[in-house]
């Protein structure tokens, strides 16, 4: 039987551009990811995938270059000019997958064993009543405006590879606390709502939030309904990461921002109990948890690359 919490919790019901465990890895601290050599990119079609093979895990694969890459046999776009591709599961993902590399008529394949993972119930009381089940007419119309910028954010491919870099804590270890782990199921204000999509990492009001990769801003709101102060990174392939309840954003569209860049704010604005960062990851329409990417994306590397 899945664990239940209860009361209410530092945290928000994180919702982005959604309809009204067991805990990841520990979290690393805000410190540059380790540099590995450069190898020569492959030059046949060949397959290697390596990282978190779990739900909500990400991982990388290293193939021909310009290869196209499909995950469960759905089209996930293709490896860059050094044979890189970043990969995910999402948090239904089966027992077993396949990742293929396919070329000129050609094709490698790598079945992965996809493991399980349990989440928690996660009850969270003191939200105002809108923010969970919306009736006001405006509100209701204000949402679904946001709803398709983020969409349109969403749909963001950049060419660029800050994933290969590795992944750092989006808030240092000495001030943040985690208070929600992703892929719990919530129950807002006694409603039960979808899966919680966020890694919450608690910390006081005006604590810097860093870009854990380098990217580019496909969004920077500074007041959204649900989300207050909201941040997209774009960090290549369709990678996406999200800074939620921000109480400032420091960013604007098309800004390149670096590892480690301060992107804006710990705030408490939107639906939420009280501040800190929802932070979050999406791949091609597939939720991943980004606090696995913090260990995961620099493992697969290093793997990948002797």
């Amino acid at each position: 039987m899945r664990a239940l919490i209860a009361g209410a919790l530092l945290l928000a019901a994180c919702t982005v551009g959604e309809a009204p465990a067991q805990p990841g890895p520990s979290p690393a601290p805000t410190t540059a990811a380790a540099a590995v050599t450069p190898v020569s990119a492959p030059a046949s079609l060949t397959l290697h995938c390596a990282g978190a093979f779990t739900q909500g895990g990400v991982g990388l694969c290293r193939t021909l270059p310009g290869a196209a890459v499909y995950v469960d046999g759905v089209a996930s776009g293709a490896a860059d000019p050094q044979g890189w591709a970043v990969i995910g599961f999402p948090r239904d993902h089966g027992p077993e997958g396949r990742i293929e590399a396919r070329s000129g008529g050609r094709m490698a394949t790598q079945d992965v064993a996809v493991a399980p993972r349990q989440f928690d119930i996660q009850r969270v009381n003191g939200l105002p009543q809108q923010t969970v089940t919306p009736t006001d007419p405006a509100i209701i119309a204000r949402i679904q405006r946001e709803a398709a910028v983020k969409n349109a954010a969403f749909q963001s491919i950049a060419p660029l590879e800050g994933w290969l870099d590795g992944f750092v804590r989006p808030i240092d270890a000495n001030i943040g606390v985690v208070t929600g782990t992703w892929g719990n199921q919530r129950i807002l204000n006694g409603t039960p709502s979808s899966p919680h999509f966020g890694f919450d990492i608690a910390a006081p009001i005006g604590t810097p939030v860093h870009a854990p990769a380098s990217g580019v801003v496909t969004l920077a709101e500074h007041d959204t309904f649900y989300e207050g102060g909201l941040v997209f990174i774009d960090h290549g392939q369709g990678l996406i990461t999200m800074y939620l309840h921000m109480s400032r954003v420091d960013v604007h569209v098309g800004d390149h921002v670096r590892q480690g860049q301060v992107i804006g704010a710990v705030g408490d604005r939107g639906r939420a109990t009280g501040p800190h960062l929802c932070w979050r990851m999406k791949w091609r329409d597939r939720q991943l948890d980004p606090s696995v990417a913090l260990t995961a994306l620099n493992e697969a590397r290093t793997q990948l690359s002797q």
